[in-house]
């Protein structure tokens, strides 16, 4: 998959961004923290993130695509937790999807999603609601 305009960005990001959004990701609206285990090395990470309700779905925006590790390493465990909202939710079974319409995304977020060529996503479902509807 080709890489976003944000993918030379990331580097940056993780580790001057991600420690100042990881205060306040876990409560606010679109915000999100991710946790969940490295694929290669065992260790746990939490990461912050765009995360957006849709039904019984969260759609997290792939700003890198889905190339990132985050993404790999969610896919390859299929599932996750997240803190959104001041809430902890276990989610499964992650689909990755590619949306050049944008339209799994909000208005706001559709927007900055084309200036940056973003078009993947992936969706996920709470564990307890784990049977995706055909």
């Amino acid at each position: 998959m080709a890489h976003t305009r944000m993918w030379r960005l990331r580097h940056l990001v993780t580790r001057f961004v991600n420690p100042v959004t990881r205060l306040f990701a876990g409560w606010a609206p679109g915000f999100g923290v991710l946790t969940y285990r490295g694929r290669k090395t065992g260790k746990v990470y939490h990461t912050p993130i765009n995360v957006f309700r849709r039904g019984d779905e969260y759609i997290f925006v792939l700003t890198y695509g889905s190339d990132a590790e985050w993404v790999k390493n969610v896919l390859a465990a299929g599932g996750c937790r997240i803190r959104t909202r001041g809430r902890d939710v276990s989610l499964t079974q992650p689909d990755l999807t590619v949306d050049p319409a944008r339209s799994l995304a909000p208005a706001p977020m559709r927007f900055i999603g084309r200036l940056g060529n973003v078009t993947e996503f992936i969706r996920m479902r709470p564990e307890h609601l784990s049977v995706r509807p055909s």
